[in-house]
């Protein structure tokens, strides 16, 4: 009888363990969904309607890690000192959109940094030689070389005569954002 008891008392245990897991199931389940909305709030007529504020245009954090940097798309071949100049200017900008302006600059710049870039064969940077380095803000010529090597490479330039270089002249605002002067 004591073994029947057990048995019986195992199955009433099982039964009361099942009821509450079923219960707890519900209850996690109604914490689960969503809290009903908050009624909508009429505009009174004295109350002013804001005017909706156009986006500001999302800018990549400063100090991104190698993953979070948007991929540039390959360079295209260049063979004249022309095709190199603009493409790396456009490249500049594409690789640093939030330390660029395309606007027109003013008419007072903080800063105008030159830097002549050397490449290798395949568009990487070979050395960066600063001929201009600026009396005003002289951290602009870091933050170039800085912008110059995120947009690197340049595309193939085996067809263009040795040395493989061009030049390039930062137009820096006040804000320290440049603007390549082949784009202006």
């Amino acid at each position: 009888m004591s073994c029947i008891e057990s048995k019986t008392g195992k199955a009433a245990s099982y039964r009361r363990v099942s009821w509450l897991g079923l219960g707890a199931a519900a209850l996690l389940a109604g914490c689960a969904s969503a809290p009903p909305a908050p009624p909508a709030r009429p505009h009174s007529p004295v109350e002013p309607v804001p005017a909706a504020q156009p986006a500001a245009p999302a800018r990549p954090a400063v100090g991104l890690t190698e993953p979070d940097i948007p991929r540039l798309a390959p360079p295209k071949p260049s063979r004249t000192l022309e095709e190199l100049r603009r493409q790396a200017a456009l490249r500049l900008v594409a690789a640093n959109p939030e330390r660029t302006y395309m606007t027109e600059p003013p008419a007072v710049l903080l800063a105008i940094p030159v830097l002549e870039v050397e490449l290798y064969v395949d568009g990487s940077i070979k050395r960066i030689n600063v001929l201009r380095k600026p009396g005003q803000a002289p951290e602009t010529v870091q933050i170039a070389i800085d912008a110059l090597h995120r947009a690197a490479p340049y595309g193939d330039v085996s067809r263009m005569p040795e040395p493989r270089k061009f030049s390039e002249t930062f137009l820096f605002n006040d804000e320290k954002r440049f603007k390549p002067r082949t784009l202006d």
